[in-house]
């Protein structure tokens, strides 16, 4: 299922980023799983900071939603297995923006494209991209995640 997937797509899910203050990497509610906001952690590091469209480029910005969407699902898989995911609902995408920078759906299509190319039609779904003053950590980016499950 999904697993296969993601080895056919050359991907390992990280693992599971330690929170930053108080609060669970993930949650399950009835048939749904919802992470908390997830930032691009590589090995427990941010590969970058700073704001999209200043210090950072919208293109390795898109690259850092892609983490951190992975640093989502990756919290997904440690709480009810990745292949339990029968749908995609939602991704929440938030850019660190400079001043005057509007490119947040493009950042966020960074999340949003490796969902389509994991899920396939079942990863089509609902989202926002908001742009923001500061992140936790002066992260660029973080993304939240909403999926349903085989009950």
């Amino acid at each position: 299922m999904h697993s296969t997937r993601l080895a056919e797509l050359g991907i390992t899910l990280p693992d599971v980023a330690a929170p930053v203050a108080a609060y669970v990497p993930a949650l399950q509610v009835g048939n749904q799983v919802w992470t908390s906001g997830q930032l691009p952690f590589v090995d427990g590091v941010l590969p970058a900071t700073g704001k999209v469209g200043a210090e950072i480029s919208p293109e390795d910005a898109a690259t850092y939603a892609r983490q951190a969407v992975l640093n989502a699902l990756a919290a997904v898989d440690a709480l009810v297995g990745i292949d339990a995911v029968t749908r995609v609902l939602k991704i929440v995408g938030f850019v660190a923006s400079a001043e005057g920078f509007t490119g947040q759906p493009a950042v966020v299509n960074g999340a949003s494209h490796l969902v389509g190319e994991i899920f396939g039609d079942a990863g089509a779904h609902v989202r926002s991209a908001v742009g923001v003053a500061e992140l936790p950590l002066s992260s660029p980016v973080e993304v939240e995640l909403v999926v349903e499950i085989a009950h």
